[in-house]
Order: C-alpha cells, then sequence, then structure tokens
C-alpha cells in the first residue's frame, strides 16, 4: 500500500471521527439551556489588552475550526522573542492546527524547531498554522488523521522521521470535550470519543515517538484545571484530564533512565474552538467569566509554558510536573 493510499485512508478516518463528534454535540444542544452569571471586572496583566467576557455568542460544529470564530484567538505573540531554546529539534503537536496547539507550534519555531502537526480534519486551520510557523523561518509539514487510531499515531511519527530525521518534542495537546448536564447524556458513543481522543490518543502517540527520542528529549502534555478539581458538567472530559496528569507523573518515572523529560501544562479557560464548539452559544459569552482574573486566557498565554518544559536550558531538573496556569484560582 502506498503513502499516498494511506494517507488518504487515514484523512477518511478523521472525517468520520469527526462526523461522530457532530452526533455528539447535536444531541447535548438538544439538552436545556444553562443559567448564566454576571462576569467579575476582568485583569489585565499582560504585553497587551486580552478580550474580556461578553464574548460573541457563536456555536460552532465539531471539531470546532478556528478559521471560523468570530473572535481571532490571539496567537502569534508579538512581544515574544525568542532565543535559540530550540534550535536544530524537531516537534511534533497534536492539535497544533489552532488554539493552545497553534500558539505554541509558532514559539517552538521561534525558538528554532521545526514543526510536524497532527490534526482531525479542520484543514484551513491546519494551513493557516503551517504559514504562521514558514514565517518564522522554520519548515513544518501538516498531516490529518484520528490520534485514536493508533496505526495513524505510528504514520504521524513516521512522517516526522522521515521528513527531519527527528523527534525530539512531543506535545500531547489534541482533545475532545462536551459538556453535559447529566450523566445520564453521557451516552456509551459519548464516553468512548472522550477517553479514545485523550487517553489513548495520548498513549498511542508517546508510544509510538519514544523509541525516535534521545536522552534531552521532552514530552509535555496538555492537561486542564477540570483534571485537578473537577467539574460538574465534564464528567468524562474531567476523568481524562486526572488520567493525564497520572500518566505524565508515571511516564516521567518510566523514562529518567532515558533521559526523556515528561510534564504537563494544565489550563484554566482558554479562547479556543474548543469551547464555542462545545456549550450553547450564550453560556460561550461568559466563558472564562468565573475565574478570578474575570476572563479567559489568550492561547499566547499559554504556550511560553511548553517552550518552558521543552527546553533543557529551562527545565532539564523537572519532570513529572504539572503546570496550572488557571487565572488565579
Amino acid at each position: 500500500m502506498n503513502a499516498r493510499k494511506k494517507g488518504a485512508e487515514f484523512a477518511a478516518e478523521a472525517e468520520r471521527a469527526a462526523q461522530a463528534q457532530r452526533k455528539i454535540q447535536a444531541r447535548i444542544d438538544n439538552k436545556a439551556d444553562r443559567a448564566s452569571g454576571k462576569p467579575p471586572k476582568a485583569m489585565q496583566a499582560g504585553a497587551r489588552v486580552y478580550p474580556v467576557p461578553p464574548l460573541p455568542e457563536q456555536h460552532l460544529a465539531k471539531p470546532g475550526e478556528e478559521a471560523k470564530l468570530d473572535l481571532a484567538p490571539m496567537y502569534d505573540a508579538p512581544h515574544y522573542k525568542g532565543s535559540d531554546k530550540l534550535v536544530g529539534r524537531v516537534a511534533l503537536i497534536t492539535g497544533g492546527d489552532s488554539g493552545i496547539g497553534r500558539a505554541v507550534a509558532i514559539l517552538y519555531a521561534r525558538e528554532g524547531a521545526d514543526i510536524v502537526i497532527g490534526y482531525l480534519n479542520e484543514h484551513e486551520d491546519a494551513e493557516v498554522t503551517q504559514r504562521a510557523v514558514e514565517v518564522e523561518g522554520r519548515r513544518c509539514i501538516t498531516v490529518a488523521g484520528d490520534v485514536a487510531d493508533p496505526a495513524f499515531c505510528r504514520e504521524l511519527v513516521g512522517r516526522a522521521v522521515g521528513q527531519f530525521g527527528q523527534v525530539d518534542v512531543l506535545v500531547n495537546n489534541a482533545a475532545f470535550q462536551e459538556h453535559a448536564d447529566d450523566i445520564e447524556d453521557i451516552l456509551d458513543d459519548h464516553f468512548d470519543r472522550t477517553l479514545k481522543t485523550n487517553l489513548y490518543g495520548y498513549f498511542n502517540m508517546a508510544k509510538a515517538a519514544i523509541p525516535h527520542m534521545k536522552p534531552g528529549s521532552a514530552i509535555v502534555m496538555t492537561g486542564s484545571v477540570t483534571g485537578l478539581q473537577g467539574s460538574k458538567e465534564l464528567l468524562d472530559y474531567s476523568m481524562t484530564k486526572g488520567g493525564i496528569h497520572a500518566f505524565a507523573r508515571s511516564l516521567a518515572a518510566h523514562l529518567i533512565e532515558r533521559g526523556i523529560r515528561v510534564n504537563v501544562v494544565a489550563p484554566g479557560p482558554v479562547w479556543t474552538p474548543l469551547n464555542p464548539a462545545d456549550r450553547p452559544a450564550e453560556k460561550v459569552a461568559e466563558f472564562g467569566s468565573k475565574t478570578p482574573m474575570g476572563r479567559p486566557a489568550q492561547p499566547e498565554e499559554i504556550a511560553p509554558a511548553f517552550v518552558f518544559l521543552a527546553a533543557p536550558s529551562c527545565s532539564s531538573y523537572i519532570t513529572g510536573e504539572i503546570l496550572p496556569i488557571i487565572g488565579g484560582y
């Protein structure tokens, strides 16, 4: 079977996965509206002013495309100056087409890394990210597929090694999330999709990438505040994020003898396509308003933590740690 045909099959599988996500979303969308609250005054402490609630009322079809968001996430971090922290390295980022993944890809490129992006079927988003990486003077390839499939994960790693000869940083970031008011609303396909994407996907990618990683390499996983504090409307998602935290700590111990560090960034609410493709439009308008800072983070506010945990010059003595970035909780 030639590579082109394999790629087409993986892309078709990714399209089926996206259709399955939309089916789950449509079922949850039919539930009763959720109550809303008044947002507190938002805190601004960054290099530039970030949007505050109320945000645009918008609801996206799964898996969520950044190109269709009325309020574009801020990802390019114009005030962040690179300093060659990742020169000569290759970073593989799942869910790298948009949101946190896009911001991480750009900063990694600004630090000197070449980038491989795995994504589901958001082709326009992936092209935007690829161009943004190339503007930074680095190479980038994009590959569509579903990380729930171990064969695709092996293919993705194989493409990285075939194109660039190595994998030095793995960012496990792809995720599925869908709020549900009642545990009875989480049917088997919903539960299965959450675990297959968020847990199986992280395990599949690590298993595929580790044989190609050398001492000094790093794995950075995207956890969540829900994995630390729980969420009554995200029972399955919170379970997976807690599992990611435990997996990362266990894998860190497992890989110490190989010289590979493993850590987690655990964000609070971040303005990405994930939530507008999850909650009703009126609820999206309030997204992040209940944090002590009174607003969601923007992707460029989260990405520097991924640089810190990937770069040996910054974090060579850090492994098995969870770094919460949760807006003051």
